[in-house]
């Protein structure tokens, strides 16, 4: 449960870093503060959904695209997260294309490098500790 939570944690705060250097880099994004904690949670809960949607429907009738499944649910997850909340705004045809590139690559590499720092060895190292103390005691 607590390795479960730990990973929601890491899909929250990659998406938040992702947007935040997405809007400082890319013109055309704007992201508000107001709306921030929205887009980012609203971003994680549809990625969450949509990337098994995404990559059924991709193997079922366009096996294809399968290496894009991330991409795609990325673009998506963007777009549902502009539809809810006012937070992040994506106003040019460019912004739409390098939005979702450059929040599926961070996420993606935040995931992976996060997800092993905390998960593989802080907290695995901890879980095996703990259970040395109790075979010990």
């Amino acid at each position: 449960m607590v390795r479960m939570l730990l990973q929601a944690a890491i899909n929250v705060v990659t998406a938040a870093v992702a947007m935040l250097v997405a809007a400082g880099l890319i013109d055309g994004v704007t992201v508000k503060l107001a709306g921030f904690v929205t887009v980012v949670l609203v971003f994680v809960l549809a990625q969450a959904v949509l990337a098994p949607f995404v990559f059924n429907m991709a193997r079922q009738y366009a096996s294809a695209i399968l290496g894009a499944v991330g991409l795609i649910s990325t673009l998506l997850a963007v777009w549902v997260a502009t539809l809810v909340s006012d937070g992040l705004t994506l106003s040019t045809p460019m912004a739409w294309i390098l939005t979702p590139l450059v929040v599926w690559i961070i996420t993606a590499l935040g995931t992976w490098i996060l997800g092993y720092l905390v998960l593989e060895r802080w907290w695995d190292k901890r879980t095996e500790e703990k259970k040395i103390r109790r075979a010990l005691s």
